[in-house]
C-alpha cells in the first residue's frame, strides 16, 4: 500500500456488484490487498484518488488559447457479472476516507 503521507480514498460499490469482480483505476488493473481493500460495500485505496469537477471558466479560457493545465482525474471502473452476463460500471464516485 501507499505511504502514510497520502490521503486514503473510498469508492462505494453499486448494489448489484457481487464477488468476483475486477477493479481498474485509469484502465490499470488493481490487485486486492496490494492496491485496495474491501470494507463492507466500499473499495478503500490508501492513496489519494481525485475526480475532476466541472471545467471552470478560467480553465476553459486558458485551454481555448492553448495553455494547458493538468488536473488529476482518476477513473475507477469495476468489471463483474450480472445475471451471467459481463457488466462494467465506469467512473465511480471517489470520496476521501473519513479519519480513522
Amino acid at each position: 500500500m501507499a505511504s502514510d503521507s497520502s490521503v486514503p480514498s473510498i469508492v462505494s460499490l453499486p448494489p448489484d456488484v457481487r464477488v468476483p469482480f475486477e477493479v481498474y483505476v485509469n484502465g490499470v488493473h488493481q490487485k486486492i490487498g496490494e492496491d485496495y481493500a474491501i470494507e463492507g460495500r466500499a473499495l478503500v485505496f490508501e492513496r489519494e484518488l481525485k475526480k475532476e469537477g466541472k471545467l471552470g471558466f478560467w480553465r476553459w479560457f486558458r485551454g481555448a488559447f492553448g495553455v494547458g493545465t493538468y488536473v488529476q482525474n482518476d477513473s475507477v471502473d469495476v468489471s463483474y457479472e450480472r445475471s451471467g452476463q459481463p457488466a462494467l460500471v465506469e467512473g465511480l464516485e471517489i470520496e476521501p476516507a473519513p479519519e480513522r
